[in-house]
Formats: structure tokens, C-alpha cells, sequence
């Protein structure tokens, strides 16, 4: 994932920065605890897409 388009994403929730996490090719917000996929390098940012965090990746 490009290092500039990381640095304007921002959770389409709460607008908090988003942590890429490139072996599950997912782009996470902490303070939702949403887990946003990349899919073939593009960002899904939609609200029904993301998966919640289970207490052990929190």
C-alpha cells in the first residue's frame, strides 16, 4: 500500500487514522475496532465491508 494514500485514509466513522496491517491486508481502526480489507490494493471503507476486531487482536 502507496505510504501517501496511508497518510490522507482516515476511518469513514470516527475519522481517526487508519494502521495497515499487510498480512491480513486489512486497514484498522482502533478507537472503532473495525477492520477495513484491501482488495487488489484498493481500500474498502465501507462500514458494512468491515469486520470487528475479536478482544485478542484489540
Amino acid at each position: 500500500m502507496d505510504a501517501r494514500l496511508l497518510d490522507i485514509l482516515v476511518c469513514p466513522v470516527c475519522k481517526a487514522s487508519l494502521e495497515y496491517r499487510k498480512a491480513e491486508q486489512e486497514l484498522v481502526c482502533n478507537p472503532c475496532k473495525l477492520a477495513y480489507p484491501v482488495r487488489d490494493d484498493i481500500p474498502i471503507l465501507l462500514e458494512d465491508e468491515a469486520r470487528r476486531l475479536t478482544l485478542d487482536e484489540k
